[in-house]
């Protein structure tokens, strides 16, 4: 084993960073390449003025998720972390001036729900057990597992088919509750891991059941925390990260993973390859077309990508007590603005928007007194050919007046610092082909064995985490795409009467 050639991987995102603890519990040498300064991928972090701005993901369900990767290290997460439930999971706000609080009581749900509209409780009731139903299926029995070949496909559509899959999530949704503004409560969440909730498929309703019966949480100190917490369990059990170390090509011979080459030059000899970078990307810059099937790059053509991102942060010196942590703030199209960004790819004069007010559950997030907040607005992506040099800087200034009227009084003059991401940030900075927020869009034709794969058809010894491929986007999914190739990838030799799975293992064969 010491002298086994290591598992690259590339990018130190989350589904890279549970890779790499979970194949150095089984004893590979890992060696982690980010092309950034910071850790994390799309899980950044940006400090200003004593403001902690996440930039990535705020939102964290199923967390035994993560306490298993801790486990793999012989260490508890709470030694690590402290992770606090959210209540509101988020507070939606129309634009007619209504409010509903997306909650796990039971009760509470179906008092708002009586109070929007009394015939909808049976219906929503109904929905609710549909979506435990979905859940078993979709997320229990097929999120960890592969979907390598066709027949895994197949396997599943009797399943699929009775559960109604084949219709969207918001058709799914519509046919239990007849309130506008109570379907809208309950088919906003595919939007926060890059899917239409019209075009998407039902299985997604999953994630009602999955945030029902695990809640919705935070980490104290922010997300960029937890990528912290996860680095330096990764690097206790011997796993490198090695920061500001792009990846500019994978080396491959005869049909296999022989090596990749950095942006500097440097070439580090390897066994397997795990990126965590956009499959696209990966394919389509990394990898030599003459290694990949013929009909690839058409393939790679004929993506549909999620949408994208504008995200803006800023701080302020006044409180806002009252603001939910999470917030959706509805605008007065649904159905239209979505069309608008999706498949029209034209940037709209209305928006609905995503409030993140961390401060709300941990005050240390900004100075004293003082509040941060991540504003996100779904735009098109790239494929729009919208100037955000020249677009961008209005467009807060749009939805910062917007805040200020609808939630936020007087924002503007209380404003100390501010700056914004576009899509331009996820295509030049992450990488991300189109600079679309998610990868591939979650349609039913870009899900399951129709999306990427975790184990490469094209190239022997690459493999894939992170949001691009199977089961896709958001945290649970993501670090499931890890779980998935820990069972795929050839695992190291493990000597008699050693555990598998165990630090102990993997740091003795180091």
């Amino acid at each position: 084993m010491a002298t086994e050639e290591p598992v690259v991987v590339i990018g130190s995102g989350f589904g890279g960073l549970s890779a790499a603890i979970r194949l150095r519990a089984l004893g590979h040498r890992v060696v982690v390449l980010e092309a950034r300064d910071q850790p994390g991928g799309r899980a950044g972090v940006v400090r200003r003025e004593g403001h902690v701005f996440d930039t990535g993901p705020t939102v964290i369900t199923a967390p035994h998720l993560f306490a298993e990767l801790f486990e793999l290290a012989g260490r508890r997460m709470e030694e690590f972390l402290e992770l606090v439930p959210v209540d509101p999971f988020y507070r939606v706000q129309f634009s007619d001036g209504s409010r509903f609080d997306y909650i796990a009581d039971e009760a509470r749900l179906l008092r708002q729900i009586a109070q929007f509209s009394p015939d909808d409780v049976a219906g929503y009731q109904r929905m609710s057990e549909r979506s435990r139903q979905i859940f078993e299926v979709g997320y229990q029995q097929l999120v960890a597992e592969p979907f390598d070949s066709f027949w895994d496909m197949v396997r599943i559509l009797p399943d699929m088919l009775r559960l109604g899959s084949f219709r969207s999530l918001y058709a799914t949704v519509a046919r239990y509750v007849e309130d506008d503004r109570l379907r809208q409560v309950f088919t906003f969440q595919p939007l926060l891991i890059g899917g239409n909730p019209f075009r998407v498929t039902s299985i997604y309703l999953l994630i009602h059941w999955l945030e029902k019966k695990w809640g919705v949480h935070f980490v104290m100190g922010g997300t960029t925390r937890l990528v912290e917490a996860l680095v330096e369990i990764m690097e206790s059990m011997g796993a490198q990260l090695r920061l500001g170390t792009p990846v500019e090509q994978i080396e491959v011979d005869q049909g296999r993973v022989k090596a990749v080459v950095t942006s500097g030059g440097e070439r580090i000899p390897c066994r397997f390859v795990v990126s965590n970078a956009d499959p696209c990307h990966t394919y389509g810059e990394l990898i030599d077309n003459g290694h990949c099937r013929k009909n690839h790059s058409r393939r790679l053509r004929r993506i549909r990508h999620s949408m994208g991102l504008f995200v803006g942060f800023f701080g302020t010196k006044r409180r806002y007590e009252g603001v939910a942590h999470h917030t959706i703030l509805m605008g007065p199209r649904y159905r239209e603005l979505l069309e608008d960004i999706f498949e029209r790819k034209v940037l709209a004069d209305d928006f609905s928007l995503y409030l993140h007010r961390p401060t709300a559950t941990d005050p240390g997030l900004a100075p004293p007194g003082c509040e941060t907040f991540y504003v996100l607005a779904p735009v098109p992506n790239n494929e729009s050919g919208i100037d955000w040099s020249e677009e961008g800087e209005g467009y807060f200034e749009r939805i910062l007046e917007s805040l200020e009227r609808r939630v936020l009084p007087g924002l503007r003059q209380h404003i100390t610092t501010r700056f914004w991401h576009s899509p331009n940030y996820f295509e030049r900075e992450l990488r991300s082909v189109a600079g679309a927020g998610f990868g591939p869009e979650p349609r039913l034709s870009q899900s399951a064995w129709f999306r990427f794969h975790n184990r490469s058809k094209d190239v022997e010894g690459l493999y894939f985490v992170g949001a691009g491929v199977h089961p896709g986007a958001g945290l649970p999914g993501v670090i499931n795409s890890a779980k998935i190739v820990e069972k795929v990838l050839p695992r190291p030799g493990i000597q008699a009467g050693e555990k598998r799975g165990s630090f102990k293992v993997g740091r003795e064969t180091a």
